[in-house]
C-alpha cells in the first residue's frame, strides 16, 4: 500500500488512458467505471505497463457499447456479447479495454455456462463481484473531467480496507456468489496465493459446504484457474485451501491422497507438505510448477512399509501415468502434458548419480531431458526439502558436479544434437536395405556409440555399421 497521493495519481492515469471511451459514453449520457484488476492494482502500487488492460462496467447495453467503442478502437471482439461484454484495443494508446453491462450471473440447473441478467445499478453490479478487493469502481468520466466535489472512487464493500489488511472477503454472502459461479471458489485460492491474503472463515465454510458445485464448471475453466494459481508467488496458500475445503476431490482427487498416514516407526515426512514446499521453491513457470505439483503423485499407490523403512518403488513411473491421465481430463494441450509427464518420470534420475556416472550416463541424462534439461535440474534441486543441513549440502554439491560435467561435455561436443552419426537414409544406402525394423536396429546401434564415445565421423560410423551388420544374423 502507498500514500493517498500516489494512489490518486495512479487512478488518474487509468482515467487518462480511458479518455476516448469516457468522452464517447459521457456524450450519450451513459456511465463508465473502471473496475476489477486495474483499480485494485493501482491501490496496491502497480503502474500501467505493456499490454495494459482495463475492465469497465456501464449502464449501456451491448449494442450501444459496441457502437460507442468502434470509433475509438482499432478492432472489436464480441465473443462475450451474450454475457454483455465487448472488447477492443484503443486506437489512441493501444490499451486493451473490455466493457460490460451492469449485470449478475448465475448457473441454472446443471448448466456449465452461466446465465446473465442485465442491471442498472453500480452497487448491485459490484455486489455480484467475486471479492471485495475486486469490487472497487472508478468513475473515469468524472475523474477525467476533474469535476470538483464529485465522488470518483466507489467502495461499497470495504475492499480498500481489505487490501490494506490483507484479507479476502466477499461483498455479500459467499454462498450466493459461489452458487452464481462455483469457479469463484477456485478464484479464492488464486487471489489468496497471489496477494498473500488470509481467507475469511465464511469463504472457507461456504467452499467446504458447496465444493460439489464445482462439478458443473467446465474442465477448461477449472484448468485456467489452476494455471493462474500455479504461477503466483506462493501457490501453496491456494493449493492447501483447495485440499482443505474438498474442492480438489472434484477435479484433482489424487492431490488429497498425498496426505499419507504417518508411519510412527519410520517417521516418513508428509508428502503433501513436501509437495507444497517443492512447488513454492520452483520458478513461477507453468510447466515446472505443474511438474512440482505432480512429481510425487504416484507415491500413494506405491507406498510400502518394509524393514528398511517406507518405500515408494517406481513412483516416478506410476506418477507419470497418473499425470497424463489427470492432465488429459483437465484438457491440457498434448505438448504441456508430455513436458510435465517427462519431468515427473525423470525427477529421480539424478539420485543414481551418487553411484558414479560415466560420460555415457551423463549424455543419456541430457538426451532424455532434451529441451527440459534446465527445468529437470531445477526440479531436482527443489525436491530436496530436508532439514538435515549436511544431507542438503551433499545433494547440492552432487548436483553442482553433474552440471559442471554437462558443461564440460558441451565444450567438447554438441549435446543439443544427441543423434546417431548417420540418418535412416544413409543407413539404408550403406547396408543396401529397405525401410523396416532393421533400419531402427541400426540407428539404435549407432546411438549407443554416440552415447558411449561422443561424436564420431560419418566415415567411422559407416565402417562400424558395416562390421556390425555382418555380425548380425541375416
Amino acid at each position: 500500500m502507498t500514500s493517498f497521493e500516489q494512489v490518486h495519481e495512479r487512478l488518474s492515469e487509468i482515467a487518462r488512458l480511458s479518455t476516448p471511451l469516457a468522452r464517447a459514453f459521457s456524450a450519450e449520457g451513459f456511465s463508465l467505471y473502471a473496475v476489477g484488476g486495474s483499480v485494485r492494482d493501482a491501490v496496491l502500487g502497480d503502474v500501467p505497463g505493456e499490454d495494459y488492460e482495463i475492465d469497465f462496467t456501464t449502464n449501456a447495453r451491448p449494442d450501444d457499447i459496441a457502437r460507442l467503442m468502434k470509433p475509438a478502437c482499432l478492432s472489436l471482439w464480441e465473443q462475450g456479447r451474450a454475457f454483455g461484454t465487448i472488447g477492443g484495443v484503443m486506437r489512441e494508446n493501444g490499451v486493451k479495454a473490455e466493457i460490460t453491462t451492469f449485470r449478475s450471473e448465475q448457473y441454472v440447473d446443471h448448466s456449465r455456462k452461466p446465465s446473465v441478467t442485465w442491471g442498472d445499478s453500480l452497487q448491485s453490479d459490484l455486489s455480484r463481484r467475486d471479492f471485495t478487493i475486486n469490487a472497487l469502481a472508478l468513475d473515469v468520466i468524472a475523474l477525467e473531467a476533474q469535476t470538483p466535489g464529485v465522488q470518483t472512487l466507489f467502495d461499497y464493500y470495504n475492499g480498500f480496507d481489505d487490501l490494506h489488511e490483507r484479507r479476502l472477503r466477499t461483498p455479500i454472502n459467499p454462498e450466493i456468489l459461489f452458487r452464481d459461479d462455483p469457479l469463484r471458489m477456485l478464484r479464492a485460492a488464486r487471489f489468496a496465493a497471489r496477494f498473500n491474503l488470509s481467507i475469511d472463515p465464511s469463504i472457507e465454510l461456504a467452499a467446504t459446504a458447496m465444493a460439489e458445485k464445482l462439478t458443473i464448471v467446465s474442465a477448461e475453466r477449472i484448468r485456467g484457474e489452476l494455471d493462474l494459481l500455479m504461477v503466483t508467488e506462493q501457490p501453496s496458500i491456494g493449493l492447501d485451501f483447495i485440499v482443505r475445503t474438498g474442492l480438489a476431490d472434484h477435479f484433482f482427487p489424487e492431490l488429497p491422497k498425498l496426505q499419507l498416514e504417518q508411519d510412527p516407526i519410520h517417521q516418513h515426512k508428509d508428502v503433501l507438505k513436501h509437495t507444497w514446499a517443492v512447488v513454492d521453491k520452483t520458478s513461477p513457470t507453468l510447466v515446472l510448477r505443474l511438474a512440482a505439483l505432480f512429481h510425487d503423485i504416484g507415491k500413494p499407490l506405491t507406498r510400502a512399509i518394509t524393514e528398511e523403512g517406507v518405500t515408494f518403488r517406481f513412483h516416478e513411473v506410476v506418477g507419470a501415468k497418473i499425470t497424463r491421465k489427470r492432465m488429459t481430463s483437465l484438457k491440457y494441450s498434448q505438448e504441456v502434458i508430455d513436458d510435465v509427464a517427462t519431468l515427473v518420470e525423470l525427477h529421480l534420475r539424478f539420485h543414481t548419480y551418487k553411484m558414479g556416472w560415466s560420460d555415457r550416463a551423463v549424455r543419456r541424462y541430457v538426451r532424455d531431458a532434451g529441451p527440459l534439461l534446465d527445468e529437470l535440474n531445477e526440479l531436482t534441486r527443489c525436491d530436496c526439502t530436508t532439514r538435515n543441513m549436511r544431507k542438503a549440502a551433499v545433494l547440492a554439491e552432487r548436483m553442482d558436479e553433474l552440471e559442471r560435467r554437462i558443461a564440460e561435455l558441451r565444450e567438447l561436443e554438441d549435446l543439443s544434437r544427441l543423434r546417431p552419426a548417420l540418418d535412416g537414409d544413409a543407413v539404408m544406402e550403406i547396408l543396401g536395405i529397405a525401410p523396416g525394423r532393421s533400419v531402427g536396429r541400426a540407428l539404435d546401434f549407432l546411438m549407443e556409440i554416440r552415447l558411449d564415445e561422443g561424436e564420431i565421423s560419418p566415415e567411422d560410423a559407416a565402417s562400424r555399421l558395416r562390421a556390425w551388420w555382418q555380425s548380425q544374423p541375416q
